[in-house]
């Protein structure tokens, strides 16, 4: 009748099958890569220092931690969902949500990243058109064209490259634009650590371990931001 039998997934099947696969390795450390290792990055100089070495380094370790634990967990809650028989397949999450709570834990997964990669799309176009915006002044120009600032053009700007990379149906094709962020990504951390160690060098503030309590949930937010994943 058209269906075909397989055989159900214990929690050792290994999630990379023998069939061909649709990716490269090299694809998919990209896309993972700048999916977990963002522009967030670039506010941990900044943050070491208002926290302090020791707590900073105790603050990303510590992230990093939840954020790998969190990894483990949801592959090895969908190897067990997947190990009860006549489970269907999980290929979301959505998926997985629906196989826990039913309909409305499906609905509350999906309205959760909605919101979250909204948040995110919002902080990065207001990143990026301030930015530009601090790039292309000019005193000598008017501040306004139509009626609008630089930012606000900048940041209408950003919105057609913005649709046509959600209309990428598979991490697969967004992997050339993944290669490319995690290039820019990387020299732009080693541009800020250049200028930091020169700065560090030129005028050396005193090192403190702690920063103080007032501080530390500035820090985790930063961190959690810098490991998004």
């Amino acid at each position: 009748m058209g269906f075909h039998d397989f055989e159900t997934p214990r929690e050792d099947t290994p999630l990379l099958s023998s069939a061909p696969p649709l990716s490269s390795k090299f694809k998919t450390f990209a896309n993972i890569f700048i999916s977990i290792v963002g522009a967030g990055v670039l506010g941990l100089p900044y943050t070491f220092k208002k926290t302090g070495w020791l707590t900073g380094l105790l603050m990303i370790f510590l992230v990093a931690f939840l954020t790998y634990n969190c990894m483990m967990l949801l592959v090895h809650t969908r190897r067990k969902l997947e190990s009860t028989v006549g489970s269907p397949r999980i290929n979301s999450f959505g998926d997985m949500g629906h196989a826990i709570g039913g309909p409305a834990g499906k609905l509350f997964i999906d309205a959760m990243i909605v919101l979250s990669q909204c948040g995110f799309c919002v902080g990065y176009l207001i990143f990026i058109s301030t930015t530009l915006a601090y790039l292309a002044a000019d005193t000598s120009a008017p501040p306004l064209f139509l009626g609008f600032t630089p930012k606000v053009l900048f940041l209408w700007g950003c919105f057609p490259f913005q649709l046509g990379l959600n209309a990428i149906p598979t991490l697969t094709h967004l992997a050339p634009f993944s290669i490319f962020a995690d290039v820019v990504d990387i020299a732009a951390k080693s541009v800020v650590m250049v200028e930091d160690v020169a700065v560090f060098m030129k005028n050396r503030p005193p090192l403190k371990a702690f920063g103080g309590w007032s501080v530390l949930f500035y820090g985790l937010g930063v961190a959690v931001y810098a490991l998004k994943g």
